[in-house]
């Protein structure tokens, strides 16, 4: 059976602050290998955790942070919302979550999943403890009532030194997620 092809899809994939930033590095390399054209966002606190440097080598494009950055200005998240055939934000932390749920847009990455029209994909990485709080379960529930679809988290090793549920999942899993998704046809998440 043929892989799903990600050929030509704009992939905007937004990272937030966790210490499994370091693998938005390999999903972006993987979503390029599928054939998909990556653009990053940053939250401010994933800046802290993989440098915008390295995201921007890998894509070939900056890696948006500041949704007033005039070199990026032309109203990024409404153009990048409109251009995008999905978005991913991998990792999402408990605090991005809670964001989303409450239909807060206080940067760039929330204002452009507000603005989405076309599916979003949401990678939690957090520690157990975090994914298990009762309001954390509550926001991811809301956000799924929004139409986001969640790629874990999965159970494993976890930063702290232990060991459950809150591990983000694995890149190519990930990328596998959104292609079989978009090789369905086109369901936009909201309607006017």
């Amino acid at each position: 059976m043929k892989k799903p092809s990600l050929r030509k899809r704009e992939i905007v994939l937004g990272v937030t602050g966790s210490i499994a930033a370091y693998k938005a590095a390999e999903l972006a390399r993987r979503f390029q290998d599928g054939g998909a054209r990556v653009t990053c966002v940053m939250t401010a606190t994933a800046t802290k955790f993989i440098a915008p440097l390295t995201l921007s080598a890998l894509t070939g494009r900056p890696a948006a942070q500041d949704m007033f950055d005039q070199k990026l200005w032309n109203m990024s998240h409404l153009s990048l919302a409109q251009t995008a055939d999905a978005v991913v934000v991998a990792p999402c932390s408990a605090n991005v979550i809670g964001k989303l749920a409450a239909g807060l847009a206080d940067d760039l990455l929330t204002t452009l999943v507000l603005a989405a029209q076309v599916p979003v994909f949401i990678a939690p990485a957090m520690h157990k403890a975090m994914w298990d709080h009762p309001a954390t379960r509550k926001n991811v529930e809301t956000c799924r009532s929004y139409g986001y679809r969640f790629v874990g988290p999965v159970e494993g090793p976890l930063a702290s030194g232990a060991s459950g549920v809150g591990r983000m999942e694995e890149p190519s899993r990930i990328v596998e997620t959104v292609a079989a998704a978009l090789s369905t046809p086109a369901k936009r998440v909201r309607t006017s």
